[in-house]
């Protein structure tokens, strides 16, 4: 079933996901890419850096996000944590709110189709 129109839904989504996860707390490109497929991959598919990192670049220059460089203790180099500002707050409740009710209306509307191409 992974074709095209099963990307466009994951794609769709996947910012909401994102802003969810950092609205939960200060986390790093790594953290959230782990999570995601730790808690998502069987549904969302595995999350790779090329996919996640533009979103997160996309998020912070929209002001929905915002970061801060931090020292990483094992290696020396540092990381760079994300936080949701408020405009991101904002943003992520008009999402969840809008998905909410996309998910009640595809659902009542699908539930109507017998797919066996008789309307019930």
């Amino acid at each position: 079933m992974e074709n095209r129109y099963v990307q466009q839904f994951k794609k769709g989504s996947l910012e909401m996901v994102l802003l969810s996860l950092i609205a939960g707390k200060e986390t790093y490109g790594y953290e959230l890419i782990t999570e995601l497929n730790d808690k998502g991959a069987a549904v969302l598919g595995y999350a790779r850096e090329g996919t996640i990192y533009p979103i997160l670049y996309r998020l912070q220059d929209a002001g929905l996000i915002q970061c801060r460089i931090a020292p990483a203790a094992a290696n020396g180099g540092s990381k760079k944590y994300y936080s949701i500002t408020e405009k991101g707050r904002e943003v992520l409740a008009e999402l969840v709110t809008f998905w909410q009710q996309y998910k009640a209306c595809v659902d009542q509307l699908i539930g109507i189709q017998d797919f066996g191409g008789e309307a019930q």
